[in-house]
Order: structure tokens, then sequence, then C-alpha cells
């Protein structure tokens, strides 16, 4: 399954819309960071979305990889990510 990892830079005032609507996909990691497995249609459906949440001057990044095989991920301090294991 494909892995994603999305990152996004909008208004302080607009960062709950963006948090509420990837949290229903991925996972938070960091402040306006996500990451997880997700479908190509799901892929396509949030990069649609946030498309269209964006206003002048914000900007959301999507790197995709085939699957999260392909990531080597380091973290120093608590992760997040350990957290859904117990989902």
């Amino acid at each position: 399954m494909p892995y994603a990892i999305v990152v996004y830079d909008v208004a302080a005032e607009r960062t709950a819309k963006f948090l509420t609507y990837l949290r229903r996909y991925l996972t938070h990691v960091q402040n306006s960071v996500f990451e997880g497995e997700l479908t190509e249609g799901q892929i396509v459906e949030v990069e649609e979305t946030l498309e269209s949440m964006l206003e002048v001057g914000e900007s959301v990044m999507v790197y995709r990889m085939a699957s999260e095989k392909y990531v080597e991920r380091s973290v120093f301090g608590d992760d997040p990510m350990d957290d859904q294991q117990f989902l």
C-alpha cells in the first residue's frame, strides 16, 4: 500500500481545519506533519480536497512512497507513531 507524508503551511487560525481533515486518514506526527498508508484513491482524494481548502499564500506538500518499507525514519524523543500500534 502506498505511504504518504503530508506537510502543510497555512494561516495559524486555519490549522485546526487541516488537522481535523487529515486526522481522518493519517497519523499526526508533528505540528503540521502527517504520515501513513493510503490507497491510491485516498491519496487522490486527499490531494484534491487539500488543494481546494488552500487560500492564497498557503501550501501543502505530499510525499509519496511505494510503501512504508521505502521510508527510512529516525525519531529522537517520543515517537507519535507508537500510539498507532494500540488502535
